[in-house]
């Protein structure tokens, strides 16, 4: 029996055409990513960071014959044609908004000209410039995320979250071996000392969610908050060193941690010095 996949329009994301003789140094000095290497349909997941080392946009860079699509939440595209405009300086780059739609495939092999998602492949595929028929919403899309207990814009919002603290690294949107990018100095040497304290991991519990900012608690201590979820699973941004042991509740709901494969060891709680 041959499986259909599901396909939704991410209505949610929108795109940014770059190119021009400098696309490719200009976006070097300033994303978590590689784009050096970025070949022609290649997508690679990343961010725009602050100068303190803090989320500004997600993103993923889609490798194009003559400069790159980079795919951003819509609510945020203005502000980040605008940010790069403004750091572009004397760079020879084009930076224009591209109406060209975004769909994620997921469940099966949707076919030639879709994308692999960069950060998991168990996330399914991008399609960028595809010919596709949605067969389920947006929300079907981001209930197949959160099973897999990969975070979303929703949870880091905007200059609160470090990216790590968002399992960037784990999701294979920072290349540490790049040389410099906005934020780097932090970002590496949280990476470097192996001392991270807070990290973004699913939780499950019976029912609907608890509200977005509920307290985690390890009896009386607080050891997180809740993010984004639907009924019976949501993230949340954990102390790791309070939710190893003992009964985690939120609203009164009882809640359990989980560490996906992916995740395994980086959800530990970090050794003591």
């Amino acid at each position: 029996m041959t499986t259909n996949p599901s396909i939704a329009a991410l209505t949610s994301r929108a795109l940014i055409a770059v190119s021009g003789e400098d696309w490719r140094s200009f976006l070097q000095g300033l994303l978590t990513q590689d784009v050096e290497t970025l070949a022609p349909g290649e997508a690679r997941f990343g961010a725009l960071l602050n100068p303190q080392g803090r989320l500004l946009f997600d993103l993923f860079v889609i490798g194009r014959d003559a400069g790159v699509w980079i795919d951003v939440e819509t609510t945020h595209r203005e502000t980040l044609i605008a940010r790069l405009t403004m750091y572009r300086l004397r760079a020879k780059a084009q930076i224009t908004a591209d109406d060209t739609p975004v769909f994620a495939a997921f469940g099966a092999d949707p076919g030639v000209g879709w994308i692999a998602d960069p950060r998991l492949d168990a996330l399914g595929w991008r399609g960028y410039g595809v010919r596709a028929t949605p067969n389920v919403d947006e929300a079907a899309y981001d209930a197949h995320r959160l099973t897999l207990g990969v975070p979303g814009p929703s949870d880091w919002g905007v200059e609160k979250t470090y990216p790590i603290e968002a399992n960037f690294d784990l999701l294979h949107g920072i290349d540490f071996k790049k040389g410099c990018f906005i934020g780097q100095e932090t970002t590496s040497r949280m990476k470097r000392r192996g001392q991270i304290k807070s990290r973004m991991l699913p939780i499950r519990f019976e029912g609907p969610a608890p509200a977005s900012g509920s307290e985690l608690l390890n009896g009386e201590r607080r050891a997180g908050e809740v993010l984004s979820g639907i009924e019976g699973q949501a993230i949340a941004l954990v102390r790791l060193d309070r939710v190893a042991e003992g009964d985690l509740t939120a609203d009164g709901l009882s809640v359990r941690t989980e560490r996906p494969d992916w995740i395994g060891a980086a959800g530990d709680p970090p050794a003591a010095v």
